[in-house]
């Protein structure tokens, strides 16, 4: 592959398919309840992101059996990883969260991942997930909703934060040895070529583990689906979506593990998404401009440890 795919990443680590679990918990965001702002992020949905969740009121235990059974029938797996997916996952007392990741700790659990905002990572939900990950012998990876570095960008979104406090989240998670995915909108209405390089950039230069890729999708009856309908804002082309994904790649450092490609929600939850076309069409398209162009992944990656004067060494 002309990147590094996520699923050969996790065959490579744990030596075969591993599958991920999605676990919703009781919580909600700092952005919806007042203490960072309200409404939420204009784009997001009262349901938030856990389209295929089950409902919080399970246990954790219930929800990963529950999958487990589903994912292991369907895709052969046997090794899994519990994806603690909606809203933020770190907002709520620490030794509440300890539990439900000692819960999540089972025998044929290898990772846990936990979704959760940049302003809610604190050194002590950290040390406290790192201990749990060196005593469980299991890998915890924190991901982190950035959206874009485009800060005048994240203000229109009202996401709550800057990029300020994503880059402190990526510092203090990296200082307990946890991995840290990012999630990144590569087409949100403000944003053009320049700050898709430069979230590549940011990434590659903050050294995060991974890289999770969206293609806007607009939620009805949110802020952002008022905006879309009345004719405020305008999404680019899928043709031009191709072209950022394959920008981005280029400068996006090759070791950062590439989640995905593209998001994908419910028709029916949505005014817009994906242009009507299925997610893996415009995945298989990108790797075919990929492939047809001869490019990949970091080939321009050249900008860090001090490109100017390399010419010397």
């Amino acid at each position: 592959m002309r990147y590094n795919v996520y699923s050969e990443y996790l065959r490579q680590r744990y030596g075969e398919k591993v599958y991920k679990l999605p676990v919703s918990l009781p919580v909600t965001c700092p952005n919806r309840d007042g203490s960072c702002g309200g409404g939420g992020c204009v784009f997001c949905g009262e349901i938030g992101a856990g389209y295929e969740n089950l409902p919080a009121s399970m246990t954790v235990e219930m929800q990963i059996a529950a999958n487990r059974i589903h994912i292991a029938a369907k895709y052969k797996a046997k090794k899994f990883i519990p994806y603690f997916q909606n809203f933020s996952n770190t907002y709520l007392p620490v030794e509440q969260l300890e539990q439900y990741i000692h819960e999540a700790c089972q025998e044929d659990v290898v990772s846990i991942a936990l979704a959760t905002r940049p302003d809610c990572v604190n050194d002590k939900y950290l040390e406290m997930l790192a201990e749990i990950s060196q005593s469980k012998k299991v890998d915890i990876s924190i991901e982190l909703g950035l959206q874009t570095v485009n800060y005048h960008s994240l203000k229109k979104v009202n996401r709550g934060h800057s990029l300020a406090e994503f880059l402190d989240a990526v510092l203090r998670i990296k200082r307990y040895n946890l991995e840290v995915c990012s999630h990144i909108i590569l087409n949100l209405p403000w944003d053009d070529e320049l700050d898709v390089i430069e979230s590549a950039k940011v990434l590659s230069a903050m050294g995060v583990d991974q890289v999770k890729l969206h293609a806007l999708y607009i939620v009805k009856d949110t802020v952002m689906a008022d905006w879309y309908q009345k004719g405020e804002i305008s999404l680019i082309t899928k043709e031009e979506y191709v072209e950022r994904v394959v920008t981005f790649l280029e400068y996006l450092h090759p070791e950062i593990v590439v989640q995905r490609l593209i998001g994908r929600a419910p028709e029916k939850n949505t005014l817009f998404t994906n242009w009507q076309t299925g997610w893996w069409k415009i995945r298989d398209e990108i790797e075919k401009t990929l492939l047809d162009r001869d490019t990949w992944q970091g080939k321009r990656c050249n900008y860090l440890n001090g490109s100017a004067v390399q010419k010397f060494l």
